[in-house]
């Protein structure tokens, strides 16, 4: 019984650091999941707690926190973030873009970066591609776990026409055919365009 009550009070303060977590991310404009739930406990005097509420369980307080206090302006945002994301897209068309992250699953605010996801063989298609289109950008590098094993690729960061920033992570082509993409994590140019419309 003593190990169900101390369940339960675990459980609930995830549950409030996810919420505070959430908050925190919506109104302060952090976009770092670690950042805000250990801002969260220390705000509710939880420190040293192991049991941190997972970033899928901040999303869904964050869905609700939005719909609850930001109805008004946040599906404005959100459309913004997503026609950003779509005509960056359009112009990328031909290394079949997807958008993921928070602008896909609608918990994105101002601060938040668009995040896609380029395919090709060649390495330096994309950079070539930025070069002679004259877009300003920032080229790094991006660990990813591809066919079961972990690979370095190309990433490059652009500063969108209203100031936003845009994450791009190169895969290799057959990372495109792989099946691990889901509609849920994963937009085509199809979706995100339809997603606008509704």
């Amino acid at each position: 019984m003593a190990k169900e009550r101390v369940q339960q009070k675990r459980d609930l303060m995830r549950e409030q650091l996810a919420h505070q977590a959430a908050k925190l991310m919506a109104e302060d404009g952090i976009t770092d999941h670690a950042f805000a739930k250990r801002k969260a406990a220390r705000q509710l005097g939880a420190a040293d707690t192991q049991h941190l509420p997972s970033n899928q369980e901040v999303d869904e307080a964050l869905h609700s926190y939005r719909a609850l206090y930001q109805h008004d302006s946040h599906p404005g945002i959100l459309r913004q973030l997503r026609e950003e994301a779509l005509s960056s897209m359009r112009l990328l068309a031909e290394f079949h873009p997807y958008l993921t992250g928070s602008v896909l699953s609608g918990t994105a605010g101002e601060q938040s970066d668009i995040n896609l996801i380029l395919f090709s063989d060649d390495a330096k298609a994309v950079l070539l591609f930025l070069l002679k289109h004259k877009i300003d950008f920032e080229d790094g590098e991006w660990k990813v776990q591809i066919g079961g094993h972990q690979e370095t690729v190309p990433s490059y960061t652009l500063t969108g026409e209203s100031g936003m920033q845009i994450h791009i992570v190169v895969l290799p082509e057959n990372a495109r055919h792989s099946g691990s993409r889901h509609p849920v994590t994963h937009a085509d140019i199809t979706a995100v365009e339809k997603m606008i419309e509704d």
